[in-house]
């Protein structure tokens, strides 16, 4: 479940986990917000910037490790859930887990159709969000300013920006959905 931030992927891949339960799978729910790197990382190349944001916030390296290869083809199904607890800003090496062979993986977060893991993913969702609509519910949820154009939320948007051109998520994600209004999610391709 990829979009940009206030897109409502946390919503909406923890309602998408709940359906497949109710429907008797087990699933495997996983944020990429629990494998950022460490402070020193995220911001090296300074705290307002969007290079910084699109390049360095994620430690891809251990969702890799942790959770897509143990999920791949040939897997072992022993993942570990998180990586970093942003609020102490430690990394976390939680003993491993072990998922059931029918399990289904739901992970949220941005940038899940960059180079690197785009083809990782058997299904994806890109939730298509207009700027002034995430701005606007990421100053209800963080109260950050609700101008997508606000020097504060440069370093959000101006990724999201590069993220578009570098990676094009929307022509890379098997189900586009409209997502502008919460109560009444479009399909637009899929």
């Amino acid at each position: 479940m990829d979009g940009p931030d206030g897109a409502g992927k946390t919503v909406f891949a923890d309602g998408l986990a709940a359906v497949l339960r109710s429907r008797g799978r087990s699933v495997v729910r996983i944020s990429l917000d629990d494998f950022h790197n460490v402070r020193a990382v995220r911001y090296r190349r300074g705290r307002s910037s969007p290079e910084g944001f699109w390049r360095d916030s994620y430690n891809y390296a251990r969702f890799r490790a942790d959770v897509l290869e143990p999920f791949g083809p040939n897997g072992s199904r022993r993942y570990r859930h998180a990586a970093h607890d942003l609020a102490t800003d430690a990394l976390l090496i939680p003993a491993p887990r072990l998922a059931p062979p029918d399990a289904v993986l739901v992970v949220d977060g941005l940038f899940l159709h960059r180079d690197e893991l785009a083809s990782a993913w058997d299904l994806s969702v890109f939730l298509d969000v207009p700027f002034t609509e995430t701005a606007a519910r990421m100053a209800l949820r963080d109260g950050t300013h609700p101008d997508p154009d606000h020097p504060d939320l440069r370093r959000y948007v101006g990724a999201q920006r590069i993220y578009f051109a570098a990676c094009a998520p929307l022509s890379r994600a098997s189900v586009v959905i409209d997502n502008s209004d919460f109560d009444r999610p479009r399909i637009v391709r899929g």
